[in-house]
């Protein structure tokens, strides 16, 4: 975006002065070459490290389609059970989806300050300030349900608005369709339908409550979301006992403070003041019109959010495309001021310099040990939002190293076995990314499939008859003789990139159990 484009462009009057804000014409050009940046530039990133803990524990999740998981809905896994079936599971066909899901956000991001009245300008600083948030791009780095999730409320979002303004049925029932969707890809939809809620309330749009319109929605989101709610019911309501435990013994607490500032980080400082400026003027300008609504959204989701004390900066991404429109509309308001021009140019360039240089701390644009330089050279220490201690990367890096090398030494294990020890072994892991490494990695070495306690390989370990020879991944050694009575320990995991609790774990053979695995694997269930 051109210096004189920011000093001399000042947005057409916004909607709530026009009567119709759709006469303001997308600026396609410009939203067009921001997403082919993003794209170019993910793809380029996408194969540099390896699979992502989540990604492998995703794509095990295939072999066992169901209406729920212990810890996530079923969309996202139905989504790549497709990809798997048409393109394969390699690295680049699997992050297709996210990447698409985050260009798909730049657009949406532009489209809600046109919707919101915002010209080329406004949809322009909205749509750059999508592109260079690190959380955004970290986002789209690797597939999960958090892509996905960020991309159903961006288009929650549009609807909700040209419901709001044009009061036709068929938008509310694509609101709730749409709504219903993100619930079944990620529960925490449902923080969206509750800031909506309290937006209508707390403004004059109440009145459509009066209306069918958003009951329709409501009744089309709960319909759609219901197999997922039978499946719970079914299960015992698993993801409470998750969220509880997840709460308590894996999320590090996070005071007010340091949640406002890791949405400043998150979202790129130097695009800071486009968001807070969307935030005031949603919440106090009378020009904000139904983007007041939006605002309202945001409030109540921080609130939850730094109450609950435990909650990660990536939980309310989701909720800044619809800031970053406001304050793209905001900035571009008319005005004579030089400064306020020259606080534009200002605020362009500060977020195009955070962004590039914060950008390889989000996205492996650099090899690894190039990136551990970088990492120092910026004082930014190795972090992660859980109770764990750091290796030299943060934890989204350190989760995509170690994977193959482990499944190596269970393959080398594997091999000490004679046939008849082979056509009934197991491996057991104590999480989900050991267990989805063998499922995943270990088949072109002809490994058999993992048993594990841990959130949803616990219910399909049930389905297992029993258990004669294990391979066990790491445990504790007294806890491990607990179960057998003859372990043999055949190597140890070596990974210098990975996290430190997935190095140096013993490998072992297991033979001669003393418990039965129906009554072991009530003993072995985590949820968390």
């Amino acid at each position: 975006m051109s210096t004189a484009a920011a000093s001399g462009a000042a947005d057409a009057p916004l909607a709530a002065e026009q009567a119709d804000a759709g006469r303001i014409p997308p600026a396609w050009g410009l939203l067009s070459a921001f997403a082919a940046i993003k794209l170019v530039v993910h793809l380029l990133a996408s194969q540099r490290y390896g699979y992502f803990r989540d990604e492998l524990y995703y794509l095990a999740s295939t072999g066992h389609l169901d209406w729920g998981y212990v810890d996530h809905p079923p969309l996202s896994i139905a989504v790549l059970a497709v990809v798997r079936a048409v393109l394969g599971d390699s690295l680049l066909a699997v992050r297709l989806v996210p990447i698409a899901a985050g260009v798909a956000v730049i657009y949406g991001t532009g489209l809600l300050a046109q919707r919101l009245g915002g010209g080329r300008f406004a949809q322009g600083l909205a749509a750059l300030a999508a592109l260079l948030s690190p959380v955004f791009l970290g986002t789209a780095r690797y597939y999960s349900m958090n892509a996905l999730d960020l991309l159903a409320w961006t288009a929650a979002a549009l609807i909700a608005l040209a419901a709001i303004e044009r009061e036709r049925i068929r938008d509310w029932a694509t609101l709730g369709i749409v709504i219903g969707c993100g619930l079944l890809n990620k529960i925490s939809m449902l923080w969206f339908v509750g800031g909506l809620a309290a937006g209508m309330v707390l403004t004059r749009h109440r009145r459509h409550l009066r209306g069918p319109g958003p009951w329709i929605a409501a009744g089309l989101a709960m319909a759609i979301f219901s197999p997922y709610v039978v499946w719970q019911v079914r299960h015992g309501w698993p993801t409470l006992d998750f969220m509880r435990n997840a709460t308590a013994y894996k999320m590090a607490a996070v005071t007010p403070l340091e949640f406002v500032r890791d949405q400043v980080l998150s979202m790129n400082p130097g695009a800071a003041p486009i968001w807070v400026a969307g935030l005031a003027f949603g919440l106090f300008a009378r020009a904000a019109g139904p983007g007041r609504v939006l605002a309202l959204v945001y409030a109540a989701v921080f609130s939850l959010l730094v109450v609950s004390g435990h909650s990660r900066a990536s939980y309310l991404a989701p909720a800044y495309p619809m800031l970053l429109a406001l304050g793209g509309v905001a900035l571009a308001r008319p005005s004579r001021s030089r400064h306020l021009r020259q606080a534009r140019v200002a605020v362009i360039g500060a977020t195009i310099g955070f962004g590039a240089a914060l950008a390889p701390l989000a996205l492996p644009l650099l090899p690894v040990d190039s990136f551990v330089r970088y990492q120092a050279s910026l004082g930014f220490r190795p972090h992660t939002e859980e109770r764990h201690h750091m290796g030299p990367l943060p934890q989204h890096y350190a989760d995509m190293f170690g994977w193959e090398e482990m499944v190596e030494l269970v393959a080398h294990a594997y091999a000490l076995l004679n046939p008849k020890e082979k056509a009934t072994c197991r491996v057991f892991a104590q999480n989900y990314g050991e267990a989805g490494a063998v499922d995943v990695l270990g088949k072109r070495l002809g490994l058999p499939a993992a048993l594990s306690g841990h959130n949803s390989y616990w219910l399909w370990g049930r389905e297992v008859p029993e258990w004669d020879v294990v391979i066990i991944i790491g445990g504790d050694r007294h806890d491990n003789a607990e179960f057998f009575s003859d372990i043999t320990i055949v190597g140890q995991t070596d990974s210098p990139w990975s996290m430190p609790y997935e190095r140096g774990l013993d490998v072992s053979v297991a033979r001669r159990p003393r418990l039965s695995l129906r009554d072991a694997w009530p003993r072995l269930q985590a949820y968390n």
